[in-house]
């Protein structure tokens, strides 16, 4: 079984409701995935927009999920959870998540989610690392991977 991830805010490739951008109420959308190895000892889920003017953007990095969680309810926090998961610091320098905010008339940019299962947690993480470093951690441990991609544009 492959895993899948979605959103009941939005479809693959569809346009990513306001309520989870800069222009709204900034909160992360609600998320849902299947498909976990067994195997997997974690989960990190990490939104991206490799479409902004400076390079690709990170919006959000959440890691050490544990691989039984099945989703994420709008607006969840790790420090909502009871610290059931990390979170990195976003590339506006803020830990969690960070809604889509393309520069006004830059065209639709894409916000690919992706969630990927690790084979174990990521371990000696500094507290205040930043998304791209979380990616680059994961990387090395990934045994399977979903996407969600979303678009918005302003």
């Amino acid at each position: 079984m492959n895993m899948s991830l979605k959103s009941s805010a939005f479809a693959n490739g569809a346009r990513i409701p306001k309520r989870h951008t800069c222009d709204g109420l900034n909160v992360s959308p609600p998320l849902a995935w299947s498909g976990v190895p067994p195997e997997a000892k974690a989960l990190v889920l990490v939104c991206s927009d490799p479409d902004a003017p400076g390079g690709t953007f990170h919006h959000w990095a959440a890691y050490n999920i544990p691989p039984d969680v099945t989703g994420f309810d709008e607006g969840l926090h790790g420090t909502d959870s009871g610290q059931l998961f990390l979170e990195a610091l976003n590339d506006f320098k803020r830990p969690g998540y960070a809604g889509p905010c393309p520069p006004h008339g830059h065209g639709p940019h894409r916000y690919i989610f992706r969630l990927s299962a690790l084979r174990e947690p990521l371990s000696g993480v500094h507290r205040k690392a930043s998304c791209a470093k979380i990616i680059e951690l994961a990387a090395a441990h990934e045994i399977a991977a979903a996407e969600l991609v979303g678009v918005y544009v302003r």
